[in-house]
């Protein structure tokens, strides 16, 4: 399937039309929002089937993975909002300090206004629907960008939305970069990026004239640490699924490994048996193994293979973009495999003797999205702080995502914003501060000549 640019002036149309709801002040009301919030939760319903053979047929992901990594997610999202959204929204009252009386402060929490949401091809169903259940939270339209790489799955988002919400509220448009680079250059109240850090770049670039706030969740290349006290039985396990996990197609995939070089060998055997169980008939046919998106993805991965020696895997078949979980060992920091997000089942090994050799390594290079370490959780700890990143998890890898109590998002150069839950909510509002002061009294001490300045001054520095 090629899926049709959406003309420039249906999507100009589209803007003006869902800016122009917006000011009818409807999307304010709470009852509103729950109910478009219940329709999104019908329409994942009725479209869950053909969402998730459309995921089978663009990505290979099984029904089992589509739910757990996608749907399953989204549906969680719009549960949340639905039991707390009436909390999030309600004004807040503020203390007023000393000098402040006898005013009272408040903080209420109103929708930003007209939102672009753009989303990638590897997890297309989460990225996309996600951050629209924040949208409509908080009360915000949105227009909607899937990915062109994916066509079966954004044609039967587009689908659904239509079939689901008015498109002065919420509409989906498709197509390529042009379309993209007009999305970009039309103004927004808020745009949800998620994406490389190359096109994150070029997002802030297109929307700083308007000064537009922006959520970039980018990637980056997050490192995997395994130290020599580390279970390595259940590190293999879990990063062997990490690493297979949408075939590695994950921002927060687990992407290079560094290993203690006391237990590097016994790690790369453990691995490749945790690997055989996961899969025991291997991954080429197997239903639970993804595919590479598309072609250019697929060269891209196995040219790295030249950059080291395989320890295990290495094999791929072009005709079906398969490409089998691969360790790289003699890997260089400066070989190709090393700079850019692998984004595919290959892991280059590194080893370090010393933990300070891993701190200053990852110090060295772009903050990534996620961190990982296997070992001791004081050790644990204490690398962390020395290091940062997006997120993190201390023996384990990719399921702090799985928490909406926990912020979600990048930092530096993979990132910038988070969401999940009332994070979501807040991302597509705009916190405004509101001083209520009575008439019946008016304090002369802030006025002119400021008779009662050392008591001011005193009052100031007490806070």
């Amino acid at each position: 399937m090629i899926l049709t640019n959406t003309p420039a002036a249906r999507i100009e149309a589209l803007t003006a039309e869902q800016r122009a709801f917006f000011a009818t002040g409807t999307t304010r009301d709470i009852s509103f929002r729950k109910q478009q919030l219940r329709a999104l939760q019908s329409a994942l319903q009725k479209w869950e089937k053909p969402l998730c053979d459309a995921l089978w047929t663009d990505l290979h992901k099984s029904y089992e993975e589509a739910f757990m990594t996608e749907i399953g997610l989204v549906f969680g999202e719009i549960s949340d909002a639905l039991k707390h959204v009436g909390k999030w929204a309600r004004r807040r009252k503020r203390p007023t300090p000393l000098t402040g009386i006898p005013s009272s402060s408040y903080i209420i929490r109103e929708p930003l206004g007209c939102t672009l949401i753009v989303s990638p091809w590897n997890y297309p169903v989460q990225l996309l629907l996600s951050p629209l259940v924040g949208a409509i939270a908080a009360g915000c339209t949105a227009i909607l960008k899937p990915s062109p790489y994916v066509p079966n799955v954004s044609d039967t988002l587009q689908k659904m939305i239509e079939d689901s919400f008015d498109s002065k509220y919420i509409a989906v448009v498709q197509g390529n970069r042009e379309v993209n680079a007009q999305l970009f250059d039309t103004r927004f109240d808020l745009v949800f990026f998620t994406g490389s850090p190359a096109l994150g770049k070029k997002v802030m670039e297109a929307q700083a004239k308007y000064l537009t706030p922006l959520v970039l969740e980018l990637g980056g290349k997050s490192p995997c640490i395994v130290d020599k006290d580390a279970d390595i039985r259940l590190a293999a396990r879990r990063i062997a699924w990490g690493k297979c996990l949408n075939s590695g197609q994950t921002c927060i995939a687990p992407d290079y490994l560094f290993l203690h070089e006391d237990i590097k060998d016994t790690f790369v055997e453990a691995f490749k048996q945790e690997l055989a169980s996961l899969y025991p008939d291997g991954t080429k046919d197997a239903k639970h193994y993804v595919h590479i998106v598309h072609d250019r993805a697929f060269a891209r991965l196995t040219s790295y293979l030249k950059d080291g020696k395989v320890l295990a895997g290495g094999r791929s078949d072009a005709a079906t973009r398969w490409i089998e979980p691969t360790l790289l060992g003699g890997v260089s920091p400066d070989a190709p495999v090393m700079q850019e997000e692998i984004f595919g089942p290959i892991f280059p090994v590194m080893t370090f003797k010393e933990r300070s050799e891993v701190e200053k390594f990852v110090c060295s290079r772009e903050k990534p999205l996620a961190f990982y370490y296997f070992g001791k959780k004081t050790d644990g700890w204490d690398i962390l702080s020395r290091t940062t990143s997006g997120g993190a998890c201390i023996n384990d890898v990719i399921m702090h995502i799985a928490n909406s109590k926990i912020p979600f998002g990048g930092v530096g150069n993979s990132g910038m914003g988070n969401y999940h839950s009332e994070r979501s909510f807040l991302a597509f509002s705009h916190e405004r501060s509101v001083l209520v002061t009575p008439t019946a009294i008016d304090l002369k001490f802030r006025y002119m000549p400021y008779g009662m300045f050392k008591l001011v001054k005193k009052m100031l520095l007490l806070g």
